[in-house]
């Protein structure tokens, strides 16, 4: 296989051109961003390798530390394997705009694919280890294997998705309620919980995201605790009545 090293700006790196020991040729790690892809295939040995020899761990990220930044040439997709990244966009005057939060097993800079450069800043929010996929080489896998080509489409039809979801007109409640209930279903299909789990991200972050106030953030989030909606312990929030947060969320989620 060819090697590809990442871009200079990209932090330290550990490649040791040889397929990831997450798992054998046959499975991939439960947080792999084309785990879903192989599974619904059913691939057999030899082609799970041509998709486990693309792999090349990069990291970690530090906090604060950049994967990649806005106008850097397009050469490359990452998967978080571990931590969380930000997507940031900062405007002529200087401020900054949060475009999404990433977890473990999804993909980032799906939208760096048409203009051929990322359009944004990608930034770990705590230390993070991450999988690179060269995207040439990628395009020619995918060519060759349409389940993992479907499996790009939706994942780029997802990213679309998500970028509308804060769109609408909706309260702070509404958003706010969405947000918890989207991150809790994103966490519990990679396996994880999906009622207790960490805000790796700062206040400020979320109400940025959420086109809020960040004193709104923490009033509606005070306002959730009171009503026994969720409970908050530093970073950490449990989800108490998902249902009651799901009707609360239901405009935005189905928007």
């Amino acid at each position: 296989m060819e090697s590809h090293s990442p871009n200079p700006s990209a932090g330290p790196t550990r490649h040791t051109g040889i397929p990831s020991n997450d798992g054998d040729a046959d499975h991939f790690c439960s947080s792999c961003a084309f785990a879903e892809a192989c599974s619904i295939a059913g691939y057999g040995k030899p082609e799970l390798n041509d998709l486990h020899c693309l792999v090349e761990h990069v990291g970690p990220f530090e906090p604060g530390q950049r994967i990649f930044r806005a106008g850097d040439a397009f050469r490359a997709l990452f998967a978080v394997r571990d931590g969380m990244i930000k997507t940031t966009l900062v405007d002529a005057e200087g401020r900054e705009q949060v475009l999404g939060f990433y977890l473990p097993g999804e993909l980032v800079g799906l939208d760096a694919i048409y203009p051929e450069h990322y359009p944004c800043d990608a930034i770990a929010l705590e230390t993070t280890q991450c999988c690179r996929f060269s995207f040439p080489a990628m395009s020619a896998l995918a060519a060759r294997q349409p389940k993992i080509q479907q499996h790009l489409f939706r994942l780029l039809s997802k990213e679309l998705g998500s970028a509308s979801l804060l769109a609408g007109d909706h309260s702070a409640d509404e958003r706010l309620a969405a947000f918890l209930i989207d991150l809790g279903d994103r966490y519990a299909a990679r396996g994880l919980s999906g009622t207790e789990f960490r805000l790796s991200m700062a206040r400020a972050d979320i109400a940025n995201y959420l086109r809020l106030a960040a004193e709104t953030v923490s009033r509606v989030l005070g306002r959730f605790r009171e009503q026994k909606l969720i409970a908050i312990d530093g970073r950490k929030v449990a989800l108490l009545d998902t249902p009651r947060l799901r009707e609360l969320a239901r405009c935005v989620l189905n928007a």
